[in-house]
């Protein structure tokens, strides 16, 4: 069997030419078998006569094209027909005569210009064939005719059937890859964002806070220390980003979990964002994106808090359970433009993207996300991710 795949694979790596090849030789080596001669298509009813030089053109010119079907469809069918009204015309009615029907299904499978045309010029030559056969003593009642033309039409309307379903089929591939490289733009945006962004909005704040403190040597040098240790947090953040974004890596890169989550607070805490953390139950060792996205959750709410709540009281709570991971970050209220949802349009790096990104994460794995003001005029985010979800 896989040495039968490997055969099968190989031939479809030959040009077309190649693998049209067969289809040519075979109705020729038909055709100039003695006990199949006579046997082959006939219209006009003339009589069968015995080969000559002018039966081994025709059954030529009906098969030999047929190896460029796919390459020049029109001039196969064009020279394909012409050796079919020799055949015709002198009475050979060789097996060969089969390279019409062949020639036409390629013709309306792969002719991409000039169809009306080409398909014009067939049925005129076609009703001069048949004016010719009948001038050279053909028996065929115009009946007859008829219906052998509605047999080829028949052939060439199955051949473009054949190619609106290629083409078709070719639409929706690039259309499915078209969505697949938007979504893996959109997911390397997102990433990038929330790696980019965090560390970034502490350093900054953590920069803001040193202004003030160049009376205070040791504190300064503490928040310094501070900018530092998050740089190098960043530089390694993205490294593994990258590393999980190339498709050479050995795939050794880790993705942030839920195993993280003190770094996170800790790291708002040295940016002077007061936060409690609070864990409830145990985390799975299955949960996959479950883990990832609620990680992710907590990052871009801290990021938030530190933005536009800077110095207000911030909760994060998770539960863990056997269903799902319910992540609660909460920032309290010192007036609306301080809120956790940047809606001060004058926060710097307020894109807009993250808490819509983090709702896309959470709801990709059936999950429900929220995020409102409070009753103190805080903010609220909530999330609850479902762990069963595929990774």
């Amino acid at each position: 069997m896989i040495a039968l795949r490997r055969v099968l694979d190989r031939w479809r790596q030959l040009d077309v030419t190649v693998r049209d090849l067969p289809l040519a030789l075979l109705p020729a080596v038909a055709s100039i078998v003695p006990a199949l001669h006579g046997l082959g298509t006939e219209v006009g009813a003339l009589p069968t006569r015995p080969f000559d030089a002018l039966a081994v053109v025709a059954i030529v010119l009906q098969c030999f094209p047929l190896a460029v079907r796919r390459r020049w469809p029109a001039a196969c069918v064009v020279l394909v027909f012409l050796g079919f009204a020799l055949d015709q015309l002198r009475g050979y009615h060789t097996l060969a005569g089969a390279g019409l029907a062949i020639a036409l299904l390629s013709a309306g499978a792969y002719l991409e210009h000039r169809r009306r045309t080409v398909a014009i010029l067939l049925s005129g030559a076609y009703v001069v064939l048949a004016l010719a056969i009948d001038l050279v003593g053909g028996a065929e009642r115009a009946g007859g005719y008829l219906t052998f033309y509605l047999a080829l039409v028949l052939v060439w309307a199955v051949g473009s059937w054949l190619r609106s379903t290629r083409v078709a089929e070719t639409e929706r591939r690039l259309r499915v890859a078209e969505e697949t490289r938007t979504a893996e733009r959109t997911r390397i945006a997102r990433e990038l964002h929330d790696v980019v962004t965090h560390h970034v909005t502490a350093m900054v704040v953590q920069t803001e806070a040193a202004r003030y403190l160049t009376g205070a040597p040791d504190r300064l040098d503490e928040t310094l220390n501070a900018v530092t240790d998050t740089g190098r947090r960043a530089i390694g953040d993205l490294r593994n980003l990258l590393d999980l974004l190339d498709p050479g890596h050995d795939g050794a890169a880790r993705a942030p979990f839920l195993r993280d989550l003190h770094t996170l607070v800790e790291q708002a805490r040295q940016a002077g964002q007061p936060v409690e953390l609070t864990e409830e139950g145990t985390q799975s060792e299955s949960a996959g994106s479950a883990e990832l996205v609620a990680h992710r959750v907590v990052q871009e709410s801290l990021t938030n808090a530190l933005k536009h709540a800077h110095g207000s009281p911030t909760a994060v709570g998770v539960r863990y359970d056997e269903r799902e991971i319910t992540v609660q970050i909460s920032t309290a209220g010192t007036g609306p433009e301080q809120a956790l949802a940047g809606a001060r349009p004058r926060s710097p790096g307020g894109s807009g993207r993250g808490l819509v990104g983090l709702r896309g994460r959470v709801e990709a794995l059936g999950g429900e996300f929220s995020a409102d003001r409070g009753a103190d005029g805080g903010f609220v985010v909530l999330a609850r991710i479902p762990t069963g979800s595929r990774s």
